[in-house]
């Protein structure tokens, strides 16, 4: 039996719900089809947790999944030039054409989707958007250049916690975009996801016994994002969520962590969002999307 799920028309952080739920039970029974031929647009955070679902399915040793792509020719090749086919070659069996992708030298397309396993990769992934997060920061956020040193600290952070705390690799990727239905001006979405243990787990040792019965990943999320904890017992360790909180509250950005059935977010205020929504449906690992909006700019 194949279990058919749809990749929404499109697909954000707010419809990953309706994707996470699709697979139904964790693992999923059967052949997995993600069918994409409807889709319109993919934000990053879409992109790259199609691929963490690859990644889940391969490294549980189930049967490698299909992908059918976009019936859209405009979207195939934005597809391509994000990185997403390169990548989603090695995870599902693709039916369809794929472009061959150009070079992304657009910007909204700061930083092609790129794994992060290792320190090193953390390192390369900064040293690549650098130079183009100084630009977009100052000349289309209207945020200091000086900025950019704490936009390359939050990256650089969001991606360490896969390093540290996943147990697996991951993705991430950085684009810039008009937010029309949802802000009406320019934004840069930072978006990060890993198939691995997810909060709860990483942080059951150090801080289960203290939540007792609340314990589980609503919880785990509070302790990481809000009480700043970490698995880590060196002082210091675990503040990088800190440091991104800071950086945000600065520039109104927001920051959303989705971990297992649970997700947490800092909400400035010309979002709509909850900061809390617990019991959605699963999905492994843990997702990170971090949006810093344009300063002081009329609606578009």
């Amino acid at each position: 039996m194949t279990r058919v799920v749809e990749v929404p028309t499109y697909f954000d952080d707010r419809a990953f719900d309706h994707f996470a739920a699709a697979f139904g039970d964790w693992p999923p029974e059967g052949k997995v089809l993600l069918d994409a031929r409807g889709a319109k647009w993919a934000s990053p955070y879409g992109l790259i947790t199609m691929l963490t679902a690859g990644q889940a399915l391969a490294e549980l040793d189930c049967e490698k999944p299909l992908l059918t792509v976009p019936d859209s020719v405009e979207v195939r090749r934005y597809w391509a030039r994000t990185g997403f086919f390169h990548h989603a070659a090695g995870l599902f069996e693709i039916h369809g054409t794929v472009p061959r992708a150009a070079p992304a030298a657009e910007s909204d397309v700061l930083l092609s989707i790129t794994p992060v396993c290792a320190s090193h990769d953390v390192h390369e992934v900064v040293g690549l958007i650098q130079e183009r997060a100084g630009h977009i920061l100052s000349g289309k956020l209207g945020i200091g250049a000086k900025a950019t040193l704490g936009f390359t600290m939050a990256l650089s952070e969001a991606c360490q916690n896969i390093v540290e705390h996943a147990g697996t690799g991951g993705w991430v990727a950085v684009h810039a975009y008009t937010w029309r239905k949802r802000l009406g001006r320019r934004v840069v979405v930072i978006a990060v996801s890993d198939a691995g243990v997810g909060f709860r787990r990483s942080l059951e040792t150090s801080q289960a016994n203290q939540f007792g019965d609340r314990w589980g990943d609503a919880s785990a999320l509070e302790a990481a994002l809000i009480q700043g904890v970490s698995r880590f017992r060196d002082p210091g360790r675990g503040q990088g969520l800190a440091g991104i909180k800071r950086y945000l509250s600065r520039w109104q950005g927001k920051i959303s962590i989705r971990s297992g059935t649970a997700r947490l977010s800092i909400v400035p205020s010309w979002d709509d969002d909850v900061p809390l929504a617990d019991h959605l449906p699963y999905f492994p690992g843990s997702q990170v999307q971090i949006v810093i909006p344009q300063q002081d700019a009329q609606p578009e």
